[in-house]
């Protein structure tokens, strides 16, 4: 068992590190940059994690300071007796709060996605279907329905709300939509195995939970003749879809009529929707109420 004051230094260091992470993630908030880490659904409970850590920092504080030495103890969780031991186990809290004060907040872009990999095709092989928007089994009812809707439109628009639903609707009927036209946004990004310049991806993050699990996917982009941009630059395409082979298997392309340079999004990432047809639905009614 450790002396009383060796164990009212850990109290106070512990103490420290919860203080620490409550002010990093009150930082988040305030920087508004919460969302560049986890998705929406879990942010509103780690937006609450400040006042049990404080509370807990608080709580150790009183006992490192005030406690008697007779009730103080490490009971069954020995603390380090080395300084070496003491720092390996306190460094594993404290090098990733320092790397999160330190480094700028930001989306993922391209070096991500290159070690990721993207997927340029939301749906497994044998999910896809040629035949005219008739669903083949209850998983895929709900983007038969939404991609009804799709073709219907005389542009299709992809939004960030329906990023991943959407496309998932296009590749499933691919040969209906091959010809119509798209509109998209999203970041630049170029395999590192391709050589050319007019080919590229234009991509989003999917986050189910946080970063940790970011799925980078988009849709391929033949720019054609049009000027070129520097990978991670984001972009709107404008242009008709086709069908095109892509190692060994037949995938969606835009052949881009227009690429527009645009700002990053508030929210660069995209996160699955409950009701894909429902969100459409409001989308579209917000969209001309704006107009």
């Amino acid at each position: 068992m450790n002396d009383s004051r060796s164990i009212r230094f850990h109290y106070l260091l512990r103490a420290v590190i919860l203080l620490a992470f409550s002010l990093y993630i009150g930082h988040l908030v305030q920087q508004d940059a919460l969302h560049y880490y986890v998705a929406p659904k879990l942010a509103r409970w780690v937006q609450l994690c400040p006042i049990p850590l404080t509370l807990m920092a608080l709580s150790l504080t009183i006992q490192a300071l005030f406690g008697k030495g007779s009730v103080l103890c490490d009971c069954e969780h020995r603390l380090p007796h080395s300084f070496f031991k003491s720092t390996a186990l306190y460094g594993l809290f404290l090098f990733p709060l320092l790397l999160g004060f330190l480094l700028p907040d930001r989306a993922l872009g391209s070096m991500a996605a290159a070690k990721k990999g993207i997927s340029l095709s939301s749906l497994p092989t044998e999910a896809k279907n040629s035949a005219r928007f008739e669903s083949i089994d209850p998983y895929h009812e709900e983007l038969t329905e939404l991609a009804k809707i799709l073709y219907a439109q005389p542009v299709v628009p992809v939004y960030s709300a329906i990023f991943s639903e959407t496309l998932g609707a296009l590749e499933l009927y691919k040969q209906q939509f091959a010809g119509k036209e798209i509109t998209i946004s999203g970041f630049l990004y170029r395999d590192q195995g391709e050589h050319s310049e007019n080919s590229f991806a234009i991509g989003r993050f999917l986050v189910q939970c946080c970063t940790a699990d970011a799925t980078p996917f988009g849709i391929l982009v033949d720019s054609g003749k049009l000027k070129s941009l520097p990978t991670d630059t984001w972009i709107e395409v404008r242009g008709k879809l086709q069908v095109v082979p892509y190692k060994g298997q037949e995938i969606m392309q835009i052949s881009a009529e227009s690429i527009t340079p645009i700002k990053q999004p508030v929210t660069p990432y995209i996160y699955t929707s409950p009701d894909s047809i429902t969100a459409w639905k409001e989308l579209e009614g917000s969209t001309k109420i704006t107009k």
